[in-house]
């Protein structure tokens, strides 16, 4: 492959891959955006003329493209993993929103297909490549809080407090709706990647919005998904063999909600990183660091880790840099990391939360 070349992608979804990646992929000195999928005719009308990208209701007509090498998955879950596999046999790389299917099975079985055909597929895990999370993994693995003896991660988010929100997949569990697929997912791999694996989850889980209205006829309509989970999970820790304890709240329904944070108790210090930013979910991130001397104080990431430029929407720069990762795979031929094997890490616990709700019983994740 010529690397002076951009790699020529697709969007399948006009939501937050319009919002968000095909911003990314306009400013990508490595990836250009050629089309864009969705099953719905008159979105085009919505797209309108105002960029020279091809529009396609059709999907298979955007997979026997011969120009397109990469799609960007970015609908709502229930149809990603067929449209995934199906992309994967035409031989195009994938960048898949989270979560990645709606099981572990579909995902392992997506793996096989890439593994065979050597295809690189990402998974937008953004989080891994923010600046403050990534000095906060700095952090954590130089030893400088000592072994972990306990995290608490809190989510709380307002963005669906509205009771005049409508319904839609969201609120349908079968379909991949609720906190614990939008929250859950991102929260679950972040432990992974800063702390370690999980080996017990336990959760509550539940609906504090039991119904909305349609919004094609105004009809109320039962809410299957959770919007509240409260989950207890032990994490495996790569510096020592005792289980360390993590409480973990989410919430899409709480009305001035205080955000994300991510609280690290060590045997030397502890580690804080959060934002209450209810309208960015990348800007506005601080992190704190203390150890036995002294209470946390406010720190700032190493330069390195900085973006090169600032967005009015906080989520268009790490995932311009997931897209640079995954230019980098395709290239290269490498495996990328966030990839399939991260997001079956994190689905397999996610499933589990859900599933323990019902049983009340601690759950091992295997």
């Amino acid at each position: 492959m010529d690397s002076a070349k951009k790699i020529p992608v697709a969007i399948a979804g006009m939501g937050f891959g319009q919002k968000v990646h095909l911003k990314a992929l306009l400013d990508s000195n490595e990836m250009e955006p050629v089309a864009i999928w969705h099953p719905n005719k008159h979105k085009f009308k919505e797209w309108g003329e105002k960029h020279e990208i091809k529009f396609y209701d059709n999907w298979d007509s955007i997979l026997k493209d011969q120009n397109i090498e990469g799609i960007i998955i970015a609908t709502p879950p229930e149809p990603r993993f067929l449209l995934a596999k199906e992309a994967l046999s035409y031989g195009k790389h994938l960048l898949l929103e989270k979560p990645v299917a709606l099981r572990s099975a579909q995902i392992i079985e997506l793996q096989k297909i890439a593994l065979k055909k050597q295809l690189s597929v990402a998974v937008d895990f953004e989080y891994r490549v923010v600046p403050h999370f990534l000095h906060a993994k700095k952090i954590l693995d130089s030893g400088a809080i000592g072994n972990p003896w306990l995290i608490k991660l809190e989510w709380i988010m307002s963005s669906r407090a509205d009771y005049s929100r409508p319904w839609n997949w969201y609120s349908d569990s079968d379909k991949g709706g609720g906190v614990i697929g939008a929250l859950g997912t991102h929260a679950i791999d972040i432990l992974h990647w800063l702390i370690g694996p999980t080996k017990n989850v336990s959760a509550l889980n539940s609906t504090s919005i039991t119904n909305r209205k349609s919004l094609s006829n105004g009809i109320l309509k039962n809410v299957t998904s959770e919007d509240i989970c409260l989950s207890y999970v032990e994490l495996e820790n790569m510096y020592s063999t005792e289980l360390i304890p993590c409480q973990i709240s989410l919430s899409s329904t709480s009305l001035n909600g205080r955000g994300f944070w991510l609280e690290v108790y060590g045997s030397d210090g502890n580690l804080v990183l959060g934002s209450n930013n209810q309208k960015d979910y990348v800007h506005g991130f601080g992190l704190w660091v203390g150890d036995r001397e002294k209470q946390a104080q406010s720190i700032n990431p190493d330069k390195e880790y900085l973006f090169n430029k600032t967005w009015e929407d906080g989520r268009v720069a790490p995932v311009k840099r997931i897209h640079s990762l995954w230019a980098e795979s395709i290239r290269t031929k490498k495996p990328i990391i966030p990839g399939l094997q991260e997001g079956l890490e994190s689905q397999k616990v996610c499933e589990k939360m859900k599933e323990s709700n019902l049983s009340g019983l601690k759950l091992s994740v295997k």
